[in-house]
């Protein structure tokens, strides 16, 4: 019994000056220490946020202006190309086919596509709005991943069903805290009127 009491108070002279890491806070609400992790799980969340990020912001401006990775610059959408007609034209044998060859190439397409990929990739990058972000590229992650059914190297999952799960985590865990704007944005008077848009 003396034996068990003297490891015990040993352990908690050990752990007593142990530096613990504070969750963060998000619009005054506490967010669990146990989802989002302490010292190297945040930075670990926080960077994959961030290549997420880039992964839609890089596919914008690729989009946009033609750059030559994805996009040649006579088709960059400020040239009068279209950024869904590669895309979606390509998905004429698909099981979905039909649907998405018709929406290639529409204004109306074009547009909702460009702003989803520009928002994602700019909110994911500075840690603002992510719950926004995640439910937005979320949606046109599956939609891409409808798009190329039946897929040809695996019977249901690929990137963009990866992807779609890690912007849930990314959201649940409030990655926007760490090396990002997310926890001004949810100090922001519109973000507490509309916590959803945290």
């Amino acid at each position: 019994m003396a034996t068990i009491e003297g490891r015990n108070q040993r352990n908690h002279r050990l752990h007593a000056g142990a530096p613990t890491v504070p969750a963060p806070r998000t619009n005054g609400e506490t967010i669990p220490a146990a989802t989002t992790g302490a010292g190297p799980v945040r930075y670990v969340w926080a960077a994959a946020r961030i290549a997420v990020g880039w992964v839609f912001l890089w596919a914008f401006l690729d989009k946009l202006f033609g750059w030559g990775f994805a996009t040649p610059a006579a088709k960059a959408w400020i040239n009068g190309g279209s950024p869904t007609t590669g895309f979606l034209k390509g998905t004429a044998d698909h099981t979905f086919g039909g649907l998405f060859t018709t929406l290639a190439g529409q204004p109306w397409v074009d547009w909702l596509f460009m702003i989803g990929l520009a928002g994602a990739g700019i909110a994911l990058t500075l840690g603002i709005g992510m719950r926004i972000a995640a439910a937005a590229g979320g949606l046109l992650l599956l939609m891409m991943w409808a798009a190329e059914l039946p897929l040809t190297t695996n019977p249901f999952m690929d990137e963009h069903i990866v992807y779609a799960i890690v912007l849930a985590g990314l959201a649940l865990t409030g990655a926007g805290t760490t090396l990002g704007l997310g926890t001004q944005w949810a100090a922001t008077p519109l973000v507490r009127r509309f916590p959803i848009l945290k």
